[in-house]
């Protein structure tokens, strides 16, 4: 153990970090935000998630041994002075609910023993923050609503779930940047793209924004189709 993290090895190329603890979540992210910065040779990928970091290595370019050093530096620098958290944004996202557009939310409903409007209104109710980034190609993957109890998953994941599905699954909530299987219980679909291939970065959103979620009309979803999810700055609390 050090600081509240665990290091291990992954397999021949890759180092894994488990943090414990209530602030696991920013441990993870401020490592991974460290690691990068320092630009160690032959690592090429890292992914932060809800309390763990698996770091991704070239094993012909570099060890086990030189990333766990790495990760430990990185570890003692930030417990000596943390990184401030950037600052979050917040993404408004509308969506139109239930229908061809949430083919899912009578089953929610009923699995949770709710009304729709009601698993709609919970839905809506508050601000969901971004954990991390998941597949496929940058997934907001967030917590979820305030629901009675987690939602079970599909029995048979769809082959084709439209981009712009507003998905729940467990204790989390998701978008679908674009089609792409899925085993989530759909509620509803934004007109919003949010995910641009030609951009860099290719999501507007990143680990730590905001998400707040607007019921619309079918009829409304002409004013939205096709514009970009756009984020204004949140004070902090």
């Amino acid at each position: 153990m050090d600081h509240g993290i665990h290091i291990a090895d992954c397999g021949d190329s890759a180092v894994v970090v488990k943090a414990t603890g209530g602030g696991a979540w920013r441990v993870v992210h401020a490592l991974a935000d460290a690691i990068e910065a320092v630009r160690l040779h032959g690592v090429h990928g890292v992914v932060p998630t809800y309390d763990s970091l698996l770091v991704e290595f070239d094993c012909s370019a570099t060890d086990h041994d030189t990333v766990h050093r790495a990760l430990r530096g990185a570890a003692g620098r930030l417990a000596e002075s943390p990184a401030p958290a950037p600052s979050p944004r917040r993404f408004t996202v509308p969506v139109v609910y239930g229908g061809e557009y949430g083919p899912d939310l009578p089953v929610v409903a009923e699995q949770l023993g709710l009304t729709e409007r009601e698993v709609v209104d919970l839905h809506t109710a508050r601000d969901l923050m971004v954990r991390c980034l998941g597949a496929p190609v940058g997934a907001p993957m967030m917590d979820g609503p305030a629901f009675p109890k987690p939602v079970p998953r599909l029995a048979s994941p769809r082959t084709s779930v439209p981009p712009g599905s507003i998905a729940v699954a467990g204790r989390q909530a998701v978008i679908c940047p674009m089609r792409s299987p899925g085993g989530w219980p759909l509620l509803g679909r934004t007109p919003l793209r949010v995910l641009d291939l030609d951009s860099e970065p290719l999501t507007p959103y990143r680990p730590g924004d905001i998400f707040r979620f607007v019921s619309i009309t079918p009829e409304e979803w002409s004013d939205h189709d096709g514009a970009m999810l756009a984020a204004e700055a949140v004070a902090r609390g």
